[in-house]
Parts: C-alpha cells; structure tokens; sequence
C-alpha cells in the first residue's frame, strides 16, 4: 500500500547534512561492500514511461539506524538520447536526490552514499516517492529525455549478480578517454555540481584529468555542457600554458577564481604539493603526502583500516575536502591514475611510496613496471618504519635519500619565487602514526618569516627556526 508523502522537493534542500543521530537508516557508505547506481540509454520500447520498481524490501520494511545495499538502475529512452550521454544523467541523480527535503546523496557510481532522515521517514519517504521525484526532475530539466523508468535493489543476491556488469559499463566509459592528451583539445570543462556542499569547490576536467568523483570524463563534461548550458558542467578556455610540468594554465585560473567567487586563484592540476585542485567530498580516493619517506600514499574510499600513517581515509577526507586547497592533501578519481600526467609535478609514480593492495591491482597496468614491486601496500607496511624499509629493500627512487638521512624538502607553496614571508594556514591538527615528524624542520620557514595558524590545535615539543648559513 502507497504510504502518504509529506515532503518537500527544492533546490533550497540541497546541501543539508545528515549526520548519525539525525538519520532513519543508510544505504551504501563505508559500511556497505555493494552499492551502485547507473543510467543506461535504451530504446522507446523498452521503457516504461513513469514505471518505478523495488526488488527486494522497501524502506519501511528495513530496520531503523541501519546500513543496506543499494542498486539504482535507471533506463532513459529518446530520438536523442545515446550512450555519450549516460555518464551526464547518471551524475544528476547526485543533484535531484538531494532536492529533496531530509534526504542525502553523496558520491557516485559503485560508492553512493545516501542517508535518509527520520523527519523524511516520517514524512512517507520511500523508493516510489524517490523514483516518481527523479524522473520528474530529469524529463522538466533534460528535454531530450522522452520516457525514463528506475529501479531500485535492495536485495542483496541481486545487487551481487548485477555488480560486476556495472563495472564493466564503467570501465568501457572511462576506456574511452585513453589516448586524448590535454594538448590536443581547445577547451577544458569544468563541474560546479557539490558546490552546495563546497561552496569554493570547481571541478576541473581534461582530457588527462576525470572528475574527482570518478563519474564525468572530459566527453562526458563536453556532452553535458553542450546539452544543458545553463547547468553545473561549463567550458573552460585553456588560455595559456604556465607551467607544463605542474599542469598551470591562464584560462583555467581565471574560471576557477570567478567561479570559487576569488577563494581560488591558482591551480595545478598536476601536483599535490602547490596549489593543489580543491576537492567538494566525493572523491574516489585521498593522495597524502608522507614527510617521513618524502613520498605518497594513496587510499581509496573502501579502505577500513588505518594507512601507513595511521590515519583511516575517513580521518583524512577533511584535510582534502571542503573546497580549499591544503598541500598535501587531494582528493582524486581512479581513472587519474592512468593518466599518463598523474601528479607529473611531483614526480609521479616515482614519488609513491604506498597504496592500498585493492588499489594497486586494479591500476596495476597503469604504474610502470619496474616500479610496481617497490611500491608497499598494507601487506607490506602498516607504519611509517616498516614503509622506510620496505623501500630500501626494495632499491625504490625514494630509497637513497632514506638510506643517506638525508632531510627532505620543504612543502613549498611556490615554485616560482623565494618564499620571504610564509603564511601557513592549518586546518586542526592530524595525529600522525610516527613520532618522527617531530624532527623534521617546519616547511617553508626563514629569516623574517610569519606564521598564521587559523583555527588550529597545535602541539609543539621543540621548535627551531635558524637563520640561513648561522
């Protein structure tokens, strides 16, 4: 039996964070292995204009405080409507589900997170509410859509069974962009969709660099802008290239700043360490720099357990997310990884010294093969000192400065110039898992130098500062 729907559908909604105490139940997140969500293109005849199906139990059969799987399979039909366009669509549901009132979506494809409040619950929420909201929202603002139908999963054998076909959609997609280089194109795009999430936040997308969120490439951010003009996804003239190791151009630098309202105004696309790409909260994975070894780690959204420096991904998304640029510290989709520009201004795959096992297999064609096996996972490193090893041993790039004690460098802010007044802004202090982030000098720091700390928890054994060459 229909239940009765007292709920609001608006723009003015999204935005809202759900947090535990507020919520009815959940649906993917960390604590759910198999989830997803996917648009495919079909013919007239095979959609069932307006149709909304649940396999397995509807929310108000599930048990309140709760975490479930969830699959969300959504078939659009039109005279207009193909394949180049899924990865379009498939991104709106992100916009539309959290129109509406006590509901929240995060992420994409295979990492969904939605959290539904009690307020909604209790207000009627369930599956044919959501299903009847979203194809009004998609087919009044996407024209080209003439009849759409969805169904939601939440049986569990089912979701199983489907997964791997999912993934297979994805990965054809993201295949699709392989042999494009950023040179070859005019435009780059650029994706303003979490903004109601970060406010500071603009994606940017070439050819050579997917959404963060691992949903668009840049055909898909081109077919988006192209079909609505007036929506998240927009052109951004290149202008000129500043930097081609680091990946700086003028026109990108412009939009970024008029778009993030002047909190931005440089970036490299890429590099972690200078004016880094900011992250809204819905990327696939965290690159963090690692002081100790001078290198990366890299942790993807499923991974549990704490990293090699003993913070879970979770205990870093803050220090990547929130639309401000922490050196560091960014959030990135998979696909990055394959690029043949993947953090090219820090020196690569040269520069990673870990990532999580799962990880590492599934880019594994992607880092070059004499470095796949100096590379540490979990397996082989769960701190920083068993990391510093395992690369010595391993004869990694990283390893002859460890095996000299030799200092690493400073995180520069700048390349360009010499730093004679230093501004550091820490967000709250991150725990780290070895004390011997305690001997190594402040970054950045010299005669004459000011630090600014905003808002910061900071705990300080001994603090140094010698002048150059006293």
């Amino acid at each position: 039996m229909s239940r009765k729907v007292d709920l609001g559908v608006s723009p003015a909604f999204e935005g809202k964070r759900i947090r535990r105490e507020e919520m009815y139940l959940e649906f993917g997140g960390p604590k759910v292995d198999k989830k997803f969500e996917i648009v495919r293109a079909a013919d007239l005849s095979q959609v069932k204009d307006g149709f909304v199906e649940v396999i397995g139990q509807d929310i108000p059969q599930l048990k309140e405080g709760g975490s479930y799987s969830l699959g969300i399979i959504i078939l659009v039909a039109g005279s207009k409507v193909d394949k180049d366009l899924e990865g379009v669509v498939e991104r709106r549901i992100h916009t539309y589900t959290n129109y509406i009132e006590d509901v929240m979506h995060m992420n994409q494809r295979d990492a969904i997170w939605i959290r539904i409040g009690k307020k909604a619950f209790f207000k009627g929420f369930d599956f044919n509410f959501w299903g009847e909201t979203l194809i009004k929202l998609f087919k009044s603002e996407l024209s080209f859509i003439e009849k759409m139908q969805v169904t939601f999963i939440t049986d569990e054998a089912v979701i199983a069974q489907k997964l791997p076909e999912v993934l297979e959609v994805y990965r054809e997609r993201d295949e699709k962009i392989k042999n494009l280089r950023e040179e070859d194109v005019d435009l780059f795009y650029g994706c303003v969709l979490c903004q109601s999430f970060a406010p500071s936040h603009v994606c940017v997308i070439t050819p050579e660099r997917s959404s963060l969120c691992g949903a668009l490439t840049w055909f898909d951010a081109r077919a988006a802008a192209n079909i609505d003009p007036k929506g998240p996804n927009f052109p951004i003239p290149k202008g000129e290239l500043l930097n081609p190791e680091k990946g700086e151009w003028s026109g990108v630098n412009e939009v970024v700043a008029s778009r993030s309202l002047g909190a931005i105004q440089r970036v490299y696309l890429h590099s972690a360490l200078e004016y880094p790409h900011t992250s809204c909260g819905c990327f696939e994975c965290i690159v963090f720099y690692i002081p100790e070894v001078d290198g990366f780690g890299i942790v993807h959204r499923g991974f549990k357990d704490p990293t090699v420096n003993g913070l879970t991904f979770s205990a870093m998304a803050p220090q990547a997310s929130g639309g401000v640029q922490t050196p560091g510290f960014i959030g990135i989709g998979v696909n990055y990884m394959r690029s043949r520009k993947f953090l090219q201004g820090d020196g690569g795959w040269s520069r990673v010294a870990w990532m999580t096992s799962v990880l590492k297999e599934s880019v594994k064609e992607a880092i070059p093969s004499d470095l796949v096996d100096k590379i540490a996972t979990e397996r082989e490193a769960k701190n920083v000192d068993e990391l510093k090893k395992f690369l010595i041993d391993k004869k990694h790039p990283l390893a002859e400065k460890l095996a000299k004690k030799v200092e690493v460098p400073p995180i520069a802010h700048t390349a360009e110039r010499k730093v004679e007044k230093a501004e550091v802004e820490a967000k709250p202090v991150i725990k780290a898992h070895s004390s011997d982030i305690a001997s190594i000098p402040l970054p950045i720091l010299t005669s004459g130098a000011k630090i600014t700390l905003h808002g910061a928890k900071v705990r300080i054994g001994k603090l140094a500062i010698k002048k150059k060459g006293g």
